[in-house]
């Protein structure tokens, strides 16, 4: 039976090498996240169980190892959840299918073209740009993470494709690339004309719908209440611990909301946990969001819901003021919001925090920061 060999190495071509190699050995990969502390590292290979693990060090035996199924290719952690971690099993026949159907659509040519992965290679949006590269033989050039200055001389070199999220594309010059592929948390709203949005789950092996339209060979379709499923070649084949999250006609529930516009192109809403329920009214962190962060006395924000006896749910913005200057109080951050949101989408609470904690992908963990902070009377 195939191993499950976990891979604690920084991104180049050490991580490249070795992933080669493991392939060809016929097991399969676990990219591990460089920057997890001991304690979530020996949670994480307790709960994937590698039979072996390569570091810096060289390659070592574990114990409690388990194999894995004929044809895995990978297992990637998801991110952003608490408690034991969770592999997603993605096949080699996956990962081909997601590589064929992302350089189709974006007119990928092998011999013009060379992709940048600087994202962090234990989650799906970092690890795919690699197998992408390597089952369709575009060149590749590996960085150990996001540098902007590592990323132009990328790009100077001959680099044409980059996958990027929101944050780091704020920091570069799109036109430093043909295509640039953004995933992770919500885009924004003005983006240069090559910059392809993405939707995706860990499960779907990276983004499947982009610029709101399906890859050749994926289904969507919006249940009716409103959640997004998705069904195609490049879905996980099971988790780690066995279990399919797949119905029997190979459908995937994300646990996303969205619908179709106008167009036909999907508009996600955001995770169905997200969603706040005030007075009866349904408000998305991420509009909210978005309008605080135009406000000069913020540089950085989250939104969330907080239990509310009176509204059911209150919206929260957990606010991180610029260094050395005056937040904003609650009455003018409600004030911002209304000039251009509905006035129940206004924040009832105003909590002032140091950082706003997110996954590798930029998204805000809001469970986390609504557990870190105590509860606050609602205004009224």
């Amino acid at each position: 039976m195939p191993d499950l060999v976990a891979v604690a190495l920084p991104g180049g071509p050490g991580f490249v090498d070795a992933l080669r190699r493991i392939w060809e050995q016929g097991d399969a990969v676990l990219p591990v996240d460089l920057r997890l502390p001991p304690p979530a590292r020996a949670a994480l290979l307790a709960a994937m169980a590698p039979s072996r693990v390569i570091d810096e060090q060289g390659e070592h035996g574990l114990e409690h190892g388990r194999p894995v199924d004929d044809g895995d290719a990978v297992a990637v952690a998801t991110s952003g959840t608490t408690g034991r971690p969770k592999g997603v099993m993605l096949t080699h026949l996956a990962l081909a299918a997601s590589a064929r159907a992302a350089s189709a659509r974006l007119e990928v040519r092998s011999d013009d073209d060379a992709w940048l992965a600087c994202l962090p290679l234990s989650h799906v949006g970092g690890l795919s740009v690699v197998t992408r590269a390597l089952l369709t033989g575009t060149p590749l050039t590996v960085l150990p993470g996001f540098d902007v200055t590592a990323v132009r001389a990328a790009a100077a070199a001959g680099s044409t494709l980059v996958s990027l999220v929101a944050t780091a594309l704020q920091r570069i010059d799109p036109r430093w690339f043909r295509v640039v592929v953004l995933g992770g948390a919500r885009p924004p709203e003005e983006r240069a004309a090559n910059v392809v949005t993405t939707y995706g789950l860990t499960e779907t092996g990276s983004g499947v719908v982009y610029d709101g339209r399906p890859l050749d060979g994926v289904e969507v379709a919006v249940a009716a209440d409103g959640e997004i499923r998705l069904r195609g070649p490049m879905l996980l084949r099971a988790y780690r611990d066995g279990t399919d999250p797949k119905d029997a006609e190979g459908w995937l529930r994300t646990g996303d909301l969205g619908c179709f516009d106008d167009d036909g192109r999907l508009v996600v809403h955001g995770r169905r946990s997200d969603l706040i329920i005030t007075g009866g009214e349904n408000v998305w962190p991420e509009p909210v969001e978005a309008r605080l962060a135009e406000h000069p006395g913020v540089a950085d924000v989250a939104v969330a819901g907080r239990k509310d006896d009176e509204w059911g749910q209150r919206v929260v913005a957990f606010v991180v003021p610029p260094a050395g200057e005056q937040p904003p109080d609650l009455d003018t951050v409600r004030g911002w919001v209304k000039e251009q949101l509905p006035a129940y989408c206004a924040p009832r609470e105003l909590v002032l925090v140091e950082q706003v904690p997110r996954t590798a992908l930029g998204k805000p963990r809001r469970d986390e920061l609504i557990r870190q902070h105590p509860v606050r009377p609602a205004r009224p």
